[in-house]
């Protein structure tokens, strides 16, 4: 019988190894020697350890548990291993037995099991048909993988790749690949330029742990052309739709100036109240922004926005825009009547930019609106409820034009509910490069320019200039460096700066034609004489940075005749 059990245990092929309670070798079958390298040894009566030197029958024997589906080195091999206690009737640990057998044989039957290499099949079309750009890297930062996609968006082909360091595709940027390896944390959304191309994309990477250790980074790469392209195509969306009501929000308004962020913060939260706003600033400090910012950000942001420029309507016609007429109120009132702007404005928002401008006789009317909510058409007896929320705007100093008895004193503080300061840009010129960033951007669209930065020294200029134009003049300032700049040049540096603000070009007519010599001569006296006002008033705006009060006082003209100039000459 037991030469039987013997003749059994040899042919199985699985190895095997018994012990007895004090770990003698008992059963040692044929598979378990030829694993060992044991062929012709006699080993039974010999301590286990004696014969496999890393054993852990020893400790079953000890703790009576059996390790079931245990790996462990065997030589120049590795093995998979169940070890059991035997176990007499009264549950006493009498010996213990290990079955084996070779890894490689069990890594093959997996592989049969599972179709192992089908799923690698699928999961390298998978790989290579995604239209995600795709790179691996091993531990080392070695490129092993890229994906058709990656070839596609790099302009690189895999032998660029494939046993590179991975700081080999990068044009422009930081290794996120790197970053991964040495940090063992993904890497979301860093912006890189990769390739001969130098691609714009955006890229996510992550660490690939294998049993717990760190086998290399996986990174999936998108073209920012075409996000670029899609967020270009909503901006377009999203200003049609505010060119129906306001055009522009509180992320319209640049800076991070202390004085600037407690303005947009004391605008926002005033933004849901109905309460009037007065604000007030130098001029081109950004007023208009903020009263269509308040707008947006309010409970009337899908109602009529009203914008009117109190210094720009002529004084006989400014009390008839703003309350209306009625039909015959005057001679050439149109038939039926009209309505007023503070009717068309009726549930939105009034912008009375430049109020400080009105006569005595309309402040009186409009103290009116403020106080009992209705207006009273010119010619007309009976008032007409309206809902309207107001927001005043001015660059004037009220407090003085009331001590002058210019502004009425009870309409003063019925505008100045909820006063905003706007500060001039002297006060926060840490803000300027981000502004000027902001302008390259928009002349960009408009110029057809590629334009991207400025230098260090470009900036250290801007700052020191005074900008008594504030913003407006900023903007202008950094539209004509652009123009001073060759189409491939891609940095504002110094010299694309004009040498001065107010710069005139004395050089015009040294660089025309004959032909264009020609037509200017052809043109009548009335001709000549509306150019050379027009570009004299430009002159002077310049020197006065846009502050039109100053202009008109320096060209001896009232502040009203001078918007009747500037819409005659379309200068904006």
């Amino acid at each position: 019988m037991k030469r039987e059990l013997e003749v059994i245990l040899d042919s199985t092929h699985d190895a095997m190894i018994a012990v007895d309670e004090k770990g003698i070798i008992t059963l040692f079958n044929k598979a378990g020697k030829k694993l060992t390298k044991h062929e012709g040894v006699e080993v039974i009566g010999k301590y286990i350890t004696e014969v496999i030197g890393n054993s852990r029958l020893p400790y079953i024997l000890k703790t009576g548990k059996s390790e079931l589906n245990r790996k462990q080195p065997l030589g120049d091999i590795s093995i998979v291993t169940n070890r059991m206690p035997v176990k007499d009737e009264r549950g006493k640990v009498i010996g213990a037995v290990a079955v084996f057998r070779d890894i490689t044989e069990v890594k093959e039957l997996a592989e049969e099991i599972t179709n192992l290499k089908e799923i690698q099949s699928m999961l390298q079309a998978i790989f290579h048909s995604t239209e995600d750009a795709i790179s691996v890297v091993d531990e080392k930062g070695i490129g092993v993988m890229v994906n058709p996609a990656y070839s596609k968006l790099s302009g690189l082909v895999e032998e660029q790749i494939i046993g590179k360091i991975c700081t080999v595709d990068i044009a422009e940027g930081e290794s996120i690949h790197l970053e991964v390896l040495k940090t063992k944390k993904p890497v979301k959304n860093a912006q890189l330029k990769v390739g001969p191309s130098r691609k714009e994309v955006l890229a996510d990477a992550a660490p690939m742990i294998v049993d717990g250790q760190l086998r290399g980074s996986v990174a999936v790469l998108k073209d920012l052309t075409e996000i670029k392209r899609l967020t270009s195509e909503l901006n377009q969306a999203k200003q049609i739709i505010r060119k129906l009501e306001a055009k522009y929000t509180f992320d319209d308004i640049i800076g991070e100036d202390e004085q600037l962020l407690s303005a947009i913060d004391r605008a926002k939260k005033t933004a849901i109240t109905p309460a009037t706003v007065l604000l007030r600033g130098e001029s081109g400090t950004g007023k208009e922004l903020f009263a269509h910012a308040i707008h947006n950000e309010s409970k009337r942001k899908y109602r009529q926005f009203v914008r009117v420029n109190c210094a720009a309507i002529s004084e006989n016609l400014l009390e008839s825009e703003l309350f209306g007429y009625e039909e015959g109120a005057f001679t050439g009132a149109i038939k039926g009547g009209r309505k007023g702007l503070f009717e068309q404005a009726n549930g939105g928002t009034i912008f009375l930019d430049e109020i400080g401008e009105i006569s005595l006789s309309t402040q009186v009317k409009l103290l009116r609106v403020l106080q009992e909510k209705e207006v009273v058409r010119v010619g007309a007896s009976i008032a007409i409820n309206i809902d309207v929320r107001v927001i005043a705007a001015t660059n004037l100093d009220l407090e003085r034009a009331i001590k002058e008895g210019r502004f009425r004193e009870d309409l003063y503080y019925r505008l100045n509910v909820i006063p905003i300061i706007i500060p001039p840009i002297r006060h926060h010129k840490k803000d300027i490069p981000l502004l000027a960033k902001h302008f390259i951007k928009k002349y960009n669209q408009e110029y057809g320019r590629f334009v991207q930065d400025l230098s260090p020294n470009a900036i250290k200029t801007l700052i020191h200039l005074d900008w008594a134009g504030n913003i407006r003049e900023l903007e202008n300032f950094i539209g004509r460096a652009m123009i001073n700049m060759k189409f491939n040049e891609m940095i504002i540096r110094s010299q694309h700066l004009p040498t001065t603000k107010g710069e005139i070009k004395k050089e015009f007519m040294q660089h025309i034609s004959f032909d264009e010599r020609k037509e200017i001569i052809n043109k009548t006296l009335e001709d000549v004489i509306n150019d050379h006002e027009k570009r004299y008033i430009l002159e002077v705006l310049e020197v006065y940075h846009d502050n039109k009060t100053e202009t008109a006082k320096h060209l001896g003209i009232s502040i009203r005749s001078l918007y009747y100039k500037l819409k005659k000459y379309n200068i904006e």
